[in-house]
């Protein structure tokens, strides 16, 4: 059976990654999840000082190519060895991650439907909005936490390309959406419809098929 694949994207701490989580949580077994974070290009012919000054939020800096090739062997029923990113040397690991086949694929990242060709995939789309001071503010906190850098240069990043990219790219991106979503995985009330009307296609998908003349 073909998965039923999900698309959620939305600016930098929006909160994409609590949605991502909450239904992998509500379909335990069952989620394969694609991050776009995972396929920026490599560039291994650049140094670590030019690595850092390059714009990580437009949509050149990914390599879509190989991000839609390999969600369409994970929808055709094939494994993949999805890239791993190394944020703290900004360049892609020399590890990989197997991911398996399932019944629902998540593929999440802050511009997946400026892309078409990932966009024209995702069965059901949606974007996470919430206000932008919320979202400068968790990308502080996770940046200096999670990836030891320092409360300027996460500023200087913001005001440079962060946020110009978000008005140019992943705000209209919104209009591509099948439900927007405030705050995501907080929103109780969204999350508990989205879970339901999931489960209702995944249990049509098992349906057998009539039979003539039933």
């Amino acid at each position: 059976m073909k998965p039923l694949v999900i698309g959620i994207a939305g600016g930098t701490g929006s909160g994409k990654t609590t949605l991502t989580r909450e239904l992998v949580s509500s379909f335990d077994g069952r989620v394969a999840v694609v991050y776009h974070d995972n396929y920026y290009r490599r560039r291994d012919e650049l140094t670590y000082a030019e690595r850092c000054d390059l714009n990580y939020d437009a949509p050149e800096a990914f390599d879509n190519g190989l991000l839609t090739e390999q969600l369409d062997r994970l929808i055709g029923g094939e494994a993949i060895e999805c890239p791993i990113y190394d944020y703290s040397d900004h360049n892609r690991s020399e590890r990989t991650e197997l991911i398996e086949p399932q019944p629902i694929v998540i593929v999440e990242g802050i511009l997946i439907f400026a892309e078409e060709e990932i966009c024209s995939r995702c069965d059901i789309k949606l974007f996470v909005d919430t206000d932008a001071d919320v979202r400068i503010l968790r990308r502080i906190k996770r940046d200096v936490l999670e990836r030891g850098r320092s409360v300027e240069s996460v500023e200087a990043q913001y005001l440079q390309t962060v946020k110009p990219m978000h008005e140019l790219h992943v705000e209209p991106s919104k209009r591509r959406a099948d439900l927007i979503i405030p705050e995501g995985g907080g929103n109780l009330v969204a999350l508990d419809m989205l879970v339901h009307r999931v489960q209702r296609q995944l249990d049509g998908a098992l349906d057998p098929a009539p039979r003539a003349g039933s």
